[in-house]
């Protein structure tokens, strides 16, 4: 089932809520103001003050001297949080998920659920029909992103409905405000002549990247549906459970063994029914004392492979203190997403994260030690060594270039370099030993100069001229000299890398 999202934007929230409570100020201008500093601003405005020039973010003296007959309210703390919650908990009656957002937004997954109103435009009519008639002014539009859906309640009309994969052809002449950009973000755009979607729409990513912040790149990726946006759902979906009733308290390890495997297996096989995978599961045991003891595991990708989550478990059936007995267990799946089959092959090429070995050797490390950081780096287009390479965002995310092979790099790079103390005979050949943490290295073998200069339109700064060392152990390192050499400076050295 393809994923559809909507959007409710309130641009009036706050007033609505009050006019809806005092009648007699539906055809005045009313706004709610907060102190901060000792300086008094307007928080929000309802539809006749803003006609009549009076915005959110507005001094209050300003408008008052503007529109004497203002009416003027004092904003509650958490006032619009809470109004924004309560209308989400409304609007479970027309879909499951719901989710609010920092920005007084609603977030709506709708998939699977519009065909009841006879489709999108009579589902989208029937919530803006609804909360009219309780005194709500709201916009509301659908598409298959949650940041496409997000724009479209923002910038288009009412009830707009964006088609699957449409939405940079239909929302392409927004300005950059419509991915939800910080304000640092949107003042270098603009600065540079980007006013709308489809004039950096097209730059490919590591452009993007390179000249604008990560911020940028994931919300227009999130809009264009290349990566997938998560929510925090008001009512967290009922998760998938089964439970195992004991006839007799279990007390050893092999017994709760045997009963993850029979949970798992029976929730496996309505996972895989579904096409779904665990990426979360807790068991939780209940003791004849009535306490209840808990584990959990997670998984780096969806999985329905029974083995390989009993396993995922039996690491940590150590920490279940059985006590008197266990009589009931009951294991939960938490978190699950969309999973692919996977085919069954004869033989293996080489290994990557396709391969669902090393998946499942990563979850197995993950959960022996819940402090183990695991990182996956891709390359960058950056010539300076510390900009070269990137953190992926996921496991899954592919590399959008290969790996440079033609200049030899380390296999572990420092951040920053350290600094050494070095001997050389002239000052542009290599050097004759250095010093690194109190030891002396001398240098048998050496190649260089590499120059790398630094990316200037990124910051300023000295070239460096690279040296691959070897010392009299047989052990190889990264050195280079900061700018050129003069009679008048000392030369600073650092050591930038070691190789295996």
């Amino acid at each position: 089932m393809k994923k559809r999202y909507a959007v409710l934007f309130f641009p009036y929230l706050l007033t609505d809520w009050y006019l809806r409570k005092n009648t007699e100020y539906v055809a005045e201008p009313v706004v709610f103001m907060a102190s901060a500093n000792s300086r008094m601003f307007i928080t929000a405005s309802n539809a006749i003050a803003q006609e009549l020039g009076i915005f959110p973010n507005m001094l209050l003296a300003d408008a008052r001297a503007a529109v004497p007959q203002l009416h003027v309210l004092t904003d509650k703390p958490l006032r619009k949080k809470k109004l924004l919650e309560a209308l989400a908990q409304w609007c479970l009656q027309f879909t499951p998920t719901v989710a609010t957002d920092d920005l007084g937004n609603l977030l709506l997954d709708i998939s699977g659920c519009a065909h009841l109103w006879g489709g999108e435009k009579g589902y989208l009519a029937a919530i803006i029909a609804q909360l009219g008639s309780k005194g709500y002014e709201a916009n509301i539009c659908s598409a298959d992103t949650i940041g496409a859906a997000w724009a479209a309640a923002h910038y288009r009309p009412t009830g707009t409905v964006i088609d699957a994969g449409r939405q940079l052809e239909l929302l392409s002449h927004l300005p950059p405000e419509a991915l939800r950009l910080e304000s640092n973000t949107l003042d270098r755009l603009y600065k540079l002549g980007f006013r709308t979607l489809d004039s950096f729409a097209a730059i490919p990513v590591d452009v993007l990247n390179r000249r604008f912040s990560s911020e940028l790149v994931l919300r227009l990726q999130q809009f264009l549906g290349k990566v997938e946006e998560y929510l925090e759902w008001v009512q967290p979906i009922q998760p998938y459970s089964e439970s195992l009733s004991c006839l007799e308290p279990i007390c050893t390890d092999k017994g709760i063994e045997i009963a993850i495997g029979k949970l798992m297996t029976d929730l496996c096989a309505r996972l895989e029914a579904e096409g779904k995978g665990l990426r979360k599961a807790k068991l939780s045991c209940h003791r004849v004392d009535g306490k209840v003891k808990t584990i959990e595991i997670g998984t780096n990708r969806p999985s329905a492979h029974v083995p390989h989550l009993c396993a995922l478990f039996a690491q940590k059936i150590a920490e279940i203190e059985p006590g008197l007995g266990i009589e009931l267990f009951v294991m939960d799946a938490l978190m699950l997403d969309d999973a692919s089959p996977l085919q069954e092959v004869l033989w293996k090429g080489s290994a990557g994260v396709s391969d669902q070995a090393l998946v499942e050797l990563l979850d197995k490390i993950k959960v022996r030690d819940s402090n183990c950081r695991i990182d996956r780096y891709l390359p960058n287009e950056h010539h300076w060594p510390e900009r070269s390479i990137r953190s992926a965002t996921a496991l899954t995310e592919k590399k959008d270039r290969e790996w440079p092979l033609g200049k030899l790099r380390p296999t572990r790079l420092l951040h920053p370099p350290h600094a050494i103390e070095v001997a050389a005979p002239i000052p542009d050949y290599p050097p004759m030993l250095f010093r690194y943490l109190g030891e002396v290295h001398h240098i048998k073998k050496a190649d260089g100069p590499e120059r790398i200069e630094r990316e200037w339109w990124l910051e300023l700064g000295e070239h460096r001229d690279y040296y691959y060392v070897e010392d009299e152990k047989g052990r190889r390192y990264w050195l280079f000299r900061a700018g050129h050499y003069t009679a008048d400076t000392v030369a600073e050295w650092y050591l930038h890398g070691f190789f295996a």
